[in-house]
Parts: C-alpha cells; structure tokens; sequence
C-alpha cells in the first residue's frame, strides 16, 4: 500500500472523529503556542534590555579607583585619590581601542531655583561624554572647552530637573540655578532618556565642566572615575587590558601588586542580564512544554482507543494481503497527522498570543522557536505513536476479523 493511500485513509478516520480529533490534539496546540509565546516573550525582554544598555553605551568602560588598605582599615573606593589627570591624558593620548574617554567628578545636594529645590547629582564631565553615554541636546548648546579650562559656572540639565524646578513653564535656558551655593548657568536640555535597565532615572542629572566641579564646589585635584568609549563591543576585553597595562605604569605598580583601580565594561553587565533572562526564558519554556507532553500521551491514548475500535478492520485489510507494516504506517500517520495539525494550529496560536503580549510588553517571535515547535510535533506524534500501531500490527488477522 502506497504512502498516498495512507493518508487519504488516515484523513479519513479524522474526519470521521472530528471533536474526538480535536479534542487529542488540544493538549498539542495549548503546549506548541506556550513554548512559542513564552519564547517570545523572554526574546522580547532580553531585546529590551539590550536596548535599554545600549542607550547607556554598550561600548561604555567605567574605570574606578580601587579599594586599599591603611592603617590596618580598607578604605572604600570612593575616598581613593588614585587616579589623577595625567591618567586621564595617558589613556586618552596612548590607547588604541578607545574612541573617547571623559574624566568624572560629581557631588550630590539640592538645587534650587526660586522657590523650588530638588535632590539631585551634579556631574562633572567634559564634551565627550555625551558621546559615551548616548546624551543628546534637546535645547541649548554644550559648553565648550574654554568653559573647561576656565572652569565657568555654566551646566545642561537632564528633563527631571526641569520638570522639578521650573514648574510654571519657564524657559530653563538662560536661566541661574544654584547648587551648594553656587549658581550656575543653564546653557543647555538634555533631551529625555527615561529609566535604563537597573530602574535609574537617566533625566535626573546635571552636567557642567568637570574642572568647575574639581575647583568650586568639591575642591578636589583628583578625579573620582573615568569614562570610555571602546571603538566597538568585540573589542572590550583588549581596551581594559590596554587601559590596566597604562594605569599600571603611571602609578608605578610592580609586577605582583594588586591592581589600586576597577575596570568595568557594559559588556559584562550585558552578558549577566542577558543570562539571566535566557535561563528564565528556557524555564518558561519548559513548564510550557509539559504540556507537549500531556498532549503525547492523549494521542496515544486515542490511538489505542482508535485501534480496539478497528479491530475488525485490521483484520480484514490484513486478510485481503495487507501487511503489518501497512498497519503499522496507517496508524503511525494518523498520528503524526493529529500531532502536525495541533503544532499548525498552536504555531497561529502562539503568533496571536505574542502579538496581543506585544501591545503592553516587547515580544520577539523567534523562527527557531516555531522550527522547533514542529520538531517536537513530529517526534510527539512519532513516539506516541509508535506503540498503538506496532499493536496494531501484530494482530492475528483471524481473531480480529471475530472481535466484537
């Protein structure tokens, strides 16, 4: 018996149980569309997030001063004076991989305008880092290098500030705002980025000339961290190198000596959150695919049901000259048929659910996904399949043509 006539007698015998077809194939469909629509919904965060660190800077370095110890007692790093500015100009002067370094000091306070204040953090940066981290100007302009080296008491302001200081809708620019004491002159908005991946609002900030907040307000000759930018991702691991091999020589550590500096790469946080939401994303998929499972053992459940059912008819197909493998074919085709219908329908299922999640979360439908969706249909209907037919096929003829 040809495989053609196979399937038009196993469509048949579907068609002849069209709710009892259904009904087997629904555990199928309900596990085929969870493992896509769970998929996709963990593609979709891992998606976001990487977003949500590139809008940081996913080429971004951060270097620290490190912890030391002194008197017997470990200092934190913030209380190091490690690093200095001819740091910062032998980075930025001898690296090959970075395309932009920024010096960073900051202090954190009220600022206040008129009757308004709010907490706030000022930093103290220099042009390259709106580069860095992907800042833009909304309205305004950046201060230059001369209100660098003249250290002016000029700043841009992220949009949290504004919204909490000019509360009657006046115009931020050109405005005197006052921080410590201190005024400073809003030269510039920075146009609204919202919360990155770790919940900070990334408009609650004040940048002004990183020499301004050295001399005025922190009266310091040391910087606090630096800032870079590597000329692509790939190249993260050979810049933090290149950057520990140049600080090293500049503070005269020797060989041995542990390191009195912190590098970190966006690269690394990158790669720990998206671990985090890939095995999270196969957990879910997972308990998803239970389901599968369940689905397995209802088509061989039906199958078991279809044979006892057909005994009689076994028996006549084997006395006119059909063969055990016949028998077992017929049964095995229906099935991977049952079992490849349910995958096709839980494959639409699972589009329409991803598509429905995609309005309130990002949700990305992976092709993988559903490939695999249909793998594991036909193996589904394969190997739960396998036994009901092999039944099937070794009955005597004789005793099931007799079967009541």
């Amino acid at each position: 018996m040809n495989i053609v006539n196979l399937v038009k007698i196993a469509l048949r015998a579907l068609s002849n149980n069209k709710m009892r077809g259904f009904l087997t194939m629904l555990g199928i469909i309900i596990g085929v569309a969870s493992v896509i629509a769970m998929i996709a919904i963990g593609q979709g965060a891992t998606k976001g997030i990487q977003s949500q660190i590139s809008e940081m800077g996913s080429n971004l370095i951060m270097i620290q001063p490190g912890g030391d110890m002194r008197g017997g007692v470990r200092q934190s790093s913030s209380a190091m004076e490690t690093l200095k500015m001819a740091d910062y100009e032998s980075i930025l002067n001898n690296s090959r991989y970075l395309t932009a370094v920024s010096p960073i000091v900051n202090s954190s306070g009220q600022m206040v305008f008129g009757a308004n204040n709010t907490p706030t953090t000022i930093y103290g940066v220099n042009q390259d880092y709106m580069d860095i981290r992907r800042y833009k100007i909304d309205d305004g302009e950046m201060f230059s290098e001369q209100d660098i080296v003249a250290a002016a008491k000029v700043c841009i302001v992220g949009k949290t500030v504004v919204d909490k200081l000019f509360t009657n809708g006046e115009n931020p620019i050109g405005q005197v705002v006052r921080f410590k004491q201190i005024p400073f002159r809003i030269i510039g908005v920075l146009k609204s980025k919202g919360f990155n991946a770790m919940g900070m609002d990334q408009d609650d900030v004040i940048l002004a000339p990183y020499t301004t907040i050295q001399k005025r307000v922190l009266a310091i000759t040391y910087l606090q961290s630096l800032n870079a930018s590597v000329v692509k991702e790939e190249y993260s691991a050979a810049a933090i190198d290149e950057i520990s091999e140049i600080l090293r020589t500049n503070h005269k550590l020797k060989p041995g000596d542990a390191d009195d500096f912190n590098i970190r790469s966006m690269e690394e946080i990158s790669s720990m959150m998206t671990s985090v939401t890939t095995i999270l994303t196969m957990l879910l998929a997972a308990v998803a695919g239970i389901s599968l499972i369940v689905g397995g053992i209802g088509i061989m459940n039906i199958m078991y049901v279809s044979v006892t059912e057909r005994t009689r008819e076994i028996g006549l197909r084997m006395s006119i000259g059909a063969k055990g493998i016949d028998i077992m074919a017929q049964f095995l085709i229906e099935s991977i048929l049952i079992s490849l219908t349910g995958g096709a329908i839980g494959v639409l299922f699972g589009f329409g659910i991803s598509f429905i999640v995609n309005m309130f979360t990002p949700t990305s439908v992976q092709l993988w996904s559903v490939l695999l969706a249909f793998a594991v249909c036909t193996v589904t209907g394969i190997f739960f399949g396998w036994y009901p037919a092999k039944k099937a096929s070794q009955l005597d003829p004789i005793e099931a043509i007799r079967y009541e």
